[in-house]
């Protein structure tokens, strides 16, 4: 095991750049004032403002010269580049005998999209979109796709800088030619082809922002509709010239999201709704036709809509299958989750008094997923279902017409090992295979495809550069159980070198023989599970001789829907407590100690990690603050913030201003120069950033270097920001800088040796649960 060295901080920085601390304090909320709410850095939220400009560039310098101390850090860059090198691969999408896929090839900045179909003389494999050929810069990602039923067009979405704006095109498959678009104002938008007749234009049904000439101020991102568009068609056109047909929307809320979906035969359109990101969600299902004629009842109008579940405190999505029954996935009554069916024809309605339990809730796992397997080749139709059990993946086998599990080893697929699975599907017009995504702690994600016939289950495509990544380390994964302030259960899933430990099974509590410098990593929100896998990142990390470690905090669905919901709004102080009750148990149980100990997150986890640094900043040597939310007073007023709202609060109602106000990391920090002794505090953020404003990162970091009493150069508060790329998907290239710039920060702060040259011993890696 790579020896570990002691913190190796800057030597002297430059001090910390002036920022005027305004003396603003209001009463709020402004509709009844109860609360005096100070904000001495108001001036930070305009990037345009030419102090924030200053301050920003001085903040450049400031981080260039922390940066040029970090050892190791080209080291490690070189190392994040080599495991990315393995690229990617994702499951396929049959149309026919046409298959897509998107695929990352080994020094590639961004995965291609391409089919593969017949050819005289076998299989033909072509790109159909290249985000480096659209933009060579690689400031340009593919955001979404969608083949038609028939193959023949594809519906893709590619967004520029970061700014997840997207715009669509259509190109016609075997010409490579876009025949359609661009078409704007599409984020976020799912896109539901339906089948098309020989005399009939291609149409699908999409999700679009109308204009925002007429809108009010500041609603801009919002005011969503369903429509349905004709390829070729203008679609600002009049719908009586072939222009856009509006479907649904206009009477629901301006933050409303819409998923879109049409069953094969083109008959059945399903609409889900949902205010922002609340946990619930409204399904409405619309006839467009009956008989063979599927969707020729659709004219100029829009459909009828029959509801399935509305105004019910669950989520719900509904679809009807290629055997003619409506399936609905829900948390109606089943925190955990459950699949029911019913008859979209029969006279008991569509609603929850109509639906029979397919597949009932399980009281240890959470239903993810499922996909019907019903190929003349079965002896029966088939049903396969996902599910997390405290986030590790299961999959299991039933019936599909009782859903009854089948018995005994018939009735489960026996998975690799403790990991996740993603994306599973079978062909859309049936068939007796499915396919889907797996990864672990130590594998690089590859598809696996199972077969109904015989239950085999075999690797059906990897990553392309696997051989290019090198000897990988043999770790160990284990999950812990930590018990919260309040006394719940929350697990951690921890991994290290199996060198690390005295032998296979690990010393007493599982923990290594001596502490290791620990990454904790977390984000406990919006419902989000936090399922093993392969990082690029930690596998460095551990590589030099760290632990990384992953908390399921609540806030997110590694129990099921009451657990997420035992971490939003007034609950939210539970995250953080789960948070910390694992940061001490790393220590208590001797995983790590205090100084050798980073926190990190990003987004929501931003969030989380900037109210334990201010809560308890005595616990960690260094935190990792990536795209935070921070201001949560102010927080529904920048980005996409508006919609959060129903997991965080509205900052207008006095009471939940009150849960907000109590945790809010920005107001937390201490308002006094030099009182605290904070950690080593790193922000990044990035320019194109459209969810999260960076305007969060820079009043912190100005309100910690003002309050800190930590020697700069001992524990520096620094903020990285980056232009040209935004909150989600970047190319591989930025990946790798940020990767060793964050990782070097913590070596350099919790004791982590980057400048060795060990890397393992058994070449692929391995696990052990």
């Amino acid at each position: 095991m790579p020896p570990t060295s002691s913190p190796t901080p800057s030597s002297s920085l430059p001090p910390y750049p002036p920022a005027e601390r305004l003396d603003l304090v209001e009463e709020l909320p402004a509709s009844a004032p109860r609360y005096r709410v100070a904000d001495p850095y108001r001036w930070l939220e305009d990037s345009a403002d030419e102090r924030t400009v200053a301050w920003s560039a001085a903040q450049d310098a400031l981080f260039a010269s922390a940066q040029a101390t970090w050892p190791g850090r080209e080291r490690v860059a070189s190392r994040v580049a080599q495991l990315l090198s393995a690229g990617g691969v994702g499951p396929p999408v049959w149309r026919g005998e046409r298959c897509f896929r998107v695929r990352r090839d080994p020094e590639r900045d961004h995965p291609q999209l391409l089919v593969v179909e017949p050819g005289p003389d076998g299989p033909v494999e072509r790109v159909l979109v290249d985000p480096l050929a659209w933009d060579p810069a690689g400031r340009t990602t593919l955001d979404a796709w969608q083949p038609s039923r028939e193959g023949h067009l594809l519906a893709f979405q590619l967004s520029e800088g970061g700014s997840e704006e997207s715009v669509l095109r259509v190109l016609d498959v075997a010409t490579g030619e876009v025949v359609d678009g661009p078409v704007d104002r599409l984020r976020y938008s799912p896109v539901s082809w339906l089948p098309q007749d020989d005399d009939d234009a291609a149409r699908f049904f999409y999700v679009r922002r109308l204009a925002p000439e007429g809108l009010p101020a500041g609603e801009e991102k919002y005011h969503r509709r369903v429509w349905l568009h004709r390829v070729g068609a203008d679609p600002d056109a009049a719908p009586a010239d072939g222009g856009d047909v509006e479907v649904f929307g206009a009477d629901q809320p301006v933050t409303t999201y819409y998923g879109v979906g049409t069953s094969l035969d083109g008959r059945w359109l399903a609409v889900t709704t949902s205010v922002g990101t609340s946990p619930r969600s409204d399904c409405h299902l619309a006839d467009l036709g009956s008989g063979d004629d599927g969707a020729a009842g659709l004219v100029a109008g829009p459909p009828r809509f029959a509801p399935v579940a509305v105004g019910l405190d669950a989520h719900t999505s509904a679809g009807v299958g290629r055997d003619g029954r409506l399936y609905v996935g829900t948390d109606l009554g089943a925190p955990r989750g459950r699949l029911a069916v019913a008859d979209p024809t029969g006279p008991a309605g569509l609603g929850p008094e109509a639906w029979r339990d397919l597949v009932g809730e399980r009281e240890d796992a959470v239903l993810e997923d499922y996909a019907v397997l019903d190929g003349p080749e079965l002896e029966r139709p088939l049903l396969l279902v996902g599910w997390t059990q405290h986030a590790v993946a299961q999959l299991t086998v039933h019936d599909l017409a009782s859903g009854e599990q089948l018995p005994g080893e018939r009735g489960r697929v026996a998975l690799p090992g403790p990991g996740s699975l993603g994306g599973l599907r079978g062909r859309p017009e049936g068939g007796h295979e499915a396919w889907f995504t797996w990864t672990s702690t130590a594998e690089v994600p590859c598809v696996l495809r199972w077969d109904a016939r015989t239950g085999e289950l075999s690797v059906e495509a990897t990553a392309p550069g696997l051989a290019a990544m090198g000897e990988l380390p043999a770790v160990v994964t284990r999950q812990l159980e930590v018990t919260s302030a309040d006394g719940t259960v929350v697990r951690a899933l921890a991994v290290a070198r199996a060198d690390a430990f005295d032998d296979a099974a690990g010393s007493q509590d599982g923990a290594p023989r001596a502490p290791l410098p620990t990454v904790l990593y977390g984000y406990g929100g919006f419902g989000h599970t936090m399922t093993p896998g392969y990082s690029a990142t930690a596998l460095a990390w551990v590589e030099a001789g760290g632990a990384w470690v992953v908390a399921g905090l609540r806030g997110g669905s590694e129990e099921g829907e009451d657990w997420h919901r035992a971490g939003m709004l007034a609950a939210k102080q539970n995250v953080f407590d789960d948070f910390l009750a694992v940061a001490d148990a790393l220590a208590e149980r001797g995983w790590t100690t205090a100084a050798q100990l980073t926190i990190s997150g990003g987004s929501n986890g931003g969030l989380l990690v900037g109210a334990a640094l201010t809560q308890r900043p005595d616990a960690f040597a260094a935190v990792l603050c990536s795209a935070p939310l921070l201001d949560m007073v102010r927080y529904q007023l920048h980005g996409l913030g508006a919609t959060w709202s129903p997991e965080y609060g509205d900052a207008e109602d006095p009471d939940e201003l009150g849960w907000l106000l109590a945790y809010s990391p920005y107001h937390a920090c201490s308002p006094d120069p030099a009182s605290v002794e904070y950690p080593a505090v790193l922000f990044t953020v990035f320019d194109g950033d459209s969810r999260v404003d960076p305007l969060h990162a820079r009043k912190l970091c100005a309100a910690l270097q003002h309050a800190t009493r930590s020697d700069p150069a001992q524990r520096p508060v620094l903020l990285r920001r980056e232009a040209g790329v935004g909150h989600g998907a970047r190319a591989v290239s930025r990946s790798v800088r940020l990767a060793a710039d964050t990782l070097g920060f913590a070596a350099a702060h919790t004791g982590l040796d980057l400048t060795g040259g060990v890397t393992g011993g058994v070449t692929g890696g391995g696990t052990t649960a």
